[in-house]
């Protein structure tokens, strides 16, 4: 499994069972992009209300519950583009 697929495994188990109705791309550094939305969460490219952008290992522990997103957030681990609502409701399952 690739570290993406990995990333995307650990994802859909935070989100999972949860009411995150918007779309997000999360982009990977080098590494491509993974998208959330009504569709589920894959690796893929696509349109969204948010864009977050980091390197690998800020993803992973985001994912892992090793990083909280305000705190990657306020460092400039990540940016985040578009819908500040949106982003606002998905950190709370980060």
């Amino acid at each position: 499994m690739s570290d993406l697929e990995t990333a995307v495994a650990k994802l859909r188990e935070k989100l999972d069972g949860t009411d995150f109705a918007g779309s997000v791309k999360f982009e990977v550094e080098g590494t491509g992009a993974i998208m959330v939305d009504g569709d589920g969460v894959r690796i893929g490219e696509g349109e969204a209300e948010i864009v977050v952008k980091g390197d690998l290992d800020t993803f992973r522990d985001l994912f892992g519950g090793d990083l909280d997103p305000t705190q990657a957030f306020m460092t400039g681990r990540i940016e985040i583009e578009g819908e500040m609502a949106a982003a606002m409701q998905l950190v709370q399952y980060l």
